[in-house]
């Protein structure tokens, strides 16, 4: 007989790490130089990104964002600039695809590694009204890159 506890819903865990993030933010700041710098809202919620990136050789180098809202925008933000430091252009790029397919509900996209804690925000996409504020900082990633096509 199984006397060990039961383990914990993933949901709960994944809420504990979308929290986690928003608290305690990775990459919130400044960079002194930026290659890249976006200014991004979302008027229907409030929502509020300033990104800045750090871009030699193709490569990012440093990420960094300022901004307010709700947890899930801010979680967003957060999980995609510990992601995307040392990435390439194009990989930055295709991890916005990635994201976009998981928001849009993409199963393949939810179980991708790639994603790291990303994979967090899979839920948000049975809830189409927070799709917006998940994929604000991808959007001002891409927009960023667009700037300068």
């Amino acid at each position: 007989m199984d006397t060990s506890p039961p383990e914990p819903k993933l949901s709960a865990l994944y809420q504990e790490l979308i929290l986690d993030h928003y608290r305690r933010p990775r990459n919130k700041g400044t960079l002194e130089h930026p290659t890249y710098a976006v200014s991004l809202n979302n008027p229907l919620c409030g929502d509020e990104i300033d990104l800045q990136l750090l871009v030699e050789d193709a490569v990012i180098r440093d990420v960094r964002f300022v901004g307010r809202g709700c947890s899930i925008s801010q979680a967003s933000a957060s999980m995609m600039t510990h992601l995307l430091k040392e990435k390439s252009v194009p990989q930055a790029l295709t991890l916005a695809g990635r994201m976009s397919a998981m928001m849009q509900g993409d199963d393949a996209a939810a179980k991708d590694k790639a994603l790291g804690d990303l994979r967090a925000l899979a839920g948000v996409a049975k809830f189409p009204v927070r799709i917006k504020c998940a994929l604000l900082p991808w959007n001002a990633l891409t927009d960023a890159f667009k700037s300068r096509a």
